[in-house]
C-alpha cells in the first residue's frame, strides 16, 4: 500500500524578489537545485534544463521520492522563468537574480512555498545495488497472455533456471495502486530483485504488469481486489501450459494488498500450491488506514494533532463510502464535508486536490478495500502459507501477522509459518524509523535474508 489519505492544508508565503538579471541572451542550460522546507523536513527539488535548436525543454527529479525526469514546460521572458510539471500539477515561477541563481516560488495542489534555485552539476542516480543487470545466469522471456474471464492482455516477465525441467514457479502479485512488473518504487525494483533472487536458486518467477500498466491491458481503479486475484489466476494457468514448469508447484507471492489478493486466489483454485504473505493485511481497510495514518505521519515527525486531524479526515469521508452506496451521491457528500461548503470560492489547484481525492476513494476499488475483511478467507486456505513482515512497518503494522496466523489456523490449517524481521519497513530494507521517506534514502531493496527465507521456505515446502 503506497497510497496515503491526507490533508493538505494551503500554506500562503510572500516572496520578495531582490535585484535580478535579464536571462535572455545567456543560455540557462543546465542542473538547478533548491530545497522545499516542510513540516517532515527538507525536499530538494532538480529542473534539468537543455537547450535544442533554440528552445528549451526541462524534466524534473525529486531524488528523495525517486522521481526523475518528469516531463515539463518552461518559458523565460526578460529575468522571468517559469516551469510547468502538467502530471503533477506542480509550477514554479522566479526571477533571475544572477546568472547562476533564481527566487522564486513552488505551487501544487494549492500550496505556495518558497524555493530558490542554485545552478548544480550532474545529478546523481540513486545507487540500487540490488538490481538485476544482464547478462542473467538464466532465461529472461517477455510474455503475454489472455485472461481466460475477461479476455485482458496481461504482460510480464517470465524468467526460468537455465537447463532444468519440472521446477517450482511462483507468480509475484503487486501491492496497492498501478504498478509494472517490478513493482518501482522510488527507484527501487522489488519484484525484479525477487524475481533475480528466486531464478537463481531454481525457482520461475512469473512478474507481471497491472491492469493498464506497461502492456497490460484494463483499468487497476476500476477493478475490486477480488477481481484482480483473477488476473493472480490466470498467471498460474500461464504457468501451467508451460513444459519446464511442474503444474503441482505452483505458488503466489504477495506484497501488501498482493497479500490481501493471493489468499482470494488460493481459495478460489486448487492449482496454487502455497503462498508467500509480504507485509499483508489481516484486518479490514478501514482499520489497516487508520493504523497506517498513526504509524506513518509519527514516523515523519508530524505533531499528534495533524495526525489527529487527519484522522478525522479519514473517518468523515469512510462514513460517507459505507453509508452512501450512489457514487454521484457519495462525491457531493464528500465535497461539501472535505470543504466545509466553500469548494466554489477554492481556487483551482486546491479544487483538483480535492477532486483527484474523491475519486480515488469513491472509486470501485477503494470502496471494496475499504469494507473488505480477511479473516474469513484466511479461515479457507488449505495450502502451505508464510507470512513476513518487519518491526518497522508503518504502512501495515507487524500486528497484522498474528492476526493472520490465528485466522487460518482457526480454519484448520496448522502448515503455516511467520516470521518477524526487526529494524526493517514495509519494502523489507533496513531501516532507522520505518518512515515513508526513508524508502528512497536506502540503497538497500530488500534484506537478502529475507530473500533467502523465501527461497529456503519454498524449496522445502514443494520438496
Amino acid at each position: 500500500m503506497k497510497r496515503f489519505l491526507c490533508l493538505l492544508l494551503p500554506i500562503a508565503i510572500t516572496i520578495v524578489f531582490t535585484k535580478t538579471v535579464e536571462a535572455q541572451g545567456s543560455d540557462i542550460s543546465g542542473n538547478w537545485s533548491g530545497k522545499l522546507s516542510l513540516p517532515t523536513g527538507k525536499l530538494e527539488l532538480i529542473f534539468k534544463i537543455s537547450q535544442a535548436d533554440g528552445k528549451y525543454d526541462v524534466k524534473m527529479d525529486v531524488p528523495l521520492q525517486g522521481a526523475a525526469n518528469i516531463e515539463g514546460e518552461i518559458t523565460t521572458k526578460g529575468d522571468s522563468i517559469e516551469m510547468n510539471i502538467p502530471t503533477i500539477r506542480g509550477n514554479y515561477t522566479g526571477k533571475f537574480v544572477s546568472a547562476d541563481s533564481i527566487t522564486g516560488k513552488w505551487q501544487q495542489n494549492g500550496l505556495s512555498l518558497n524555493l530558490n534555485l542554485k545552478k548544480a552539476g550532474e545529478v546523481a542516480e540513486p545507487k540500487r545495488p540490488q538490481t538485476p543487470v544482464p547478462p542473467y545466469p538464466y532465461l529472461s522471456e517477455e510474455v503475454e497472455y489472455t485472461h481466460p474471464g475477461t479476455g485482458l492482455k496481461l504482460a510480464g516477465t517470465l524468467t526460468l533456471p537455465w537447463n532444468e525441467k519440472n521446477y517450482p514457479a511462483v507468480v509475484l502479485i503487486t501491492g496497492t495502486g498501478a504498478q509494472d512488473r517490478d513493482e518501482t518504487i522510488l527507484g527501487h525494483k522489488p519484484f525484479a530483485v525477487i524475481a533475480d533472487y528466486l531464478t537463481r536458486h531454481g525457482i520461475a518467477v512469473l512478474r507481471v504488469d497491472d491492469r493498464g500498466v506497461g502492456g497490460s491491458e484494463g483499468d487497476i481503479l476500476s477493478s475490486t481486489s477480488q477481481e484482480l486475484a483473477t488476473d493472480a489466476l490466470a498467471g498460474v494457468y500461464f504457468l501451467k501450459s508451460r513444459k519446464e514448469i511442474n503444474p503441482k508447484e505452483i505458488g503466489l507471492i504477495g506484497h501488501s494488498e498482493g497479500g490481501l489478493i493471493a489468499p482470494m486466489a488460493a481459495t478460489s483454485s486448487n492449482d496454487v500450491a502455497f503462498i508467500v504473505l509480504l507485509a499483508a493485511p489481516g484486518i479490514t481497510g478501514e482499520q489497516v488506514l487508520y493504523e497506517q495514518n498513526d504509524l506513518s505521519l509519527k514516523a515523519e515527525g508530524m505533531p499528534d494533532f495533524s495526525i489527529q486531524q487527519n484522522k478525522m479526515v479519514q473517518k468523515l469521508m469512510f462514513d460517507v463510502l459505507k453509508n452512501e452506496p450512489d457514487e454521484g451521491k457519495a462525491a457531493e457528500q464528500l465535497r461539501t464535508k472535505l470543504t466545509q461548503g466553500m469548494y466554489a470560492g477554492m481556487n483551482d489547484g486546491l479544487k483538483r486536490q480535492v477532486d483527484d481525492q474523491i475519486a480515488y476513494v469513491n472509486s470501485r476499488w477503494f470502496r471494496y478495500f475499504l469494507t473488505y475483511d480477511p479473516q474469513p478467507t484466511l479461515a479457507r486456505v488449505k495450502c502451505p502459507v508464510l507470512a513476513l513482515n518487519g518491526s518497522k512497518d508503518v504502512q501495515v503494522p507487524t500486528s497484522n501477522l498474528s492476526k493472520i496466523y490465528g485466522a487460518i489456523t482457526s480454519g484448520g490449517n496448522t502448515q503455516v509459518d511467520t516470521l518477524r524481521f526487526e529494524a526493517h519497513n514495509h519494502l523489507f530494507q533496513h531501516c532507522t524509523s520505518g518512515a515513508t521517506s526513508e524508502y528512497a534514502q536506502i540503497e538497500e531493496t530488500i534484506d537478502p535474508e529475507v530473500l533467502k527465507s523465501i527461497s529456503d521456505w519454498i524449496l522445502k515446502t514443494v520438496n
